[in-house]
């Protein structure tokens, strides 16, 4: 998976793809993140990528053509394939569901929404979708880009083994069950017994009725009531 990240603030993102589990996919040649200065495409000496919204208001917009010709020039014609999204407030939300069609997309385009957000344009004419990762408003999308793809990255085959992923939380309709590892005694507190029987049915057992209580507790929002 390839994913081209267009920004104001290219400098963000020194640091969170350089090191762990991303980096490693990288390395390996599964996933390639590159960062794109959206003031590249500017044509002013200030660099002028925003400006004053039309109709009044406070904060400025980000212009459509430093992003548009800048997605062009780096894609050229794999923009047809590529699938395009931008961060925004308004956006639909970012789920697992969303991470895990991310991961099956060979070239991604994720554009950083900031200020009041982005020229209108911008979406139709790439044809982008606009995304949120939750009901809050941060100062940049920078953030939210970060999130999406290192919730997508980590999704795509070889990166993370397959195992690890397939009963963590939002993988299916619960949240993940509690962990414990050594020491079995810490201040008191014990690792469940069950987890040291070596009964491998009645700990998965353990694990979903954990899940389940979990899940009623902090999210119950994911139980479909019958």
């Amino acid at each position: 998976m390839r994913v081209d990240c267009f920004t104001l603030f290219p400098e963000m993102f020194t640091g969170p793809f350089d090191s762990s589990i991303l980096k490693r996919g990288a390395d390996a040649g599964l996933i390639e993140i590159a960062i794109h200065d959206i003031r590249s495409w500017t044509y002013d000496r200030h660099h002028t990528a925003d400006d004053a919204p039309y109709g009044g208001g406070a904060g400025m917009v980000m212009m459509a053509p430093p992003i548009i010709e800048g997605v062009e020039a780096i894609l050229g014609d794999d923009l047809a394939k590529a699938r395009v999204i931008i961060t925004s407030a308004s956006g639909k939300r970012f789920t697992q569901a969303v991470a895990q069609e991310f991961a099956a997309e060979e070239r991604l385009v994720i554009i950083c929404g900031h200020y009041e957000g982005i020229d209108a344009r911008v979406t139709e004419l790439l044809d982008a979708e606009e995304y949120a990762i939750g009901d809050y408003v941060l100062t940049g999308g920078e953030l939210a880009a970060m999130v999406m793809i290192d919730a997508a990255a980590r999704l795509v085959p070889g990166v993370i083994k397959a195992e690890s992923i397939s009963e963590e939380s939002h993988s299916g309709e619960l949240v993940e069950y509690p962990h414990y590892t050594r020491p079995v005694d810490y201040r008191g507190l014990e690792v469940p017994p069950i987890l040291l029987s070596g009964h491998h049915a009645k700990i998965a057992e353990w694990r979903r009725e954990q899940a389940l209580l979990r899940t009623r507790e902090r999210r119950p929002d994911l139980l479909v009531e019958e």
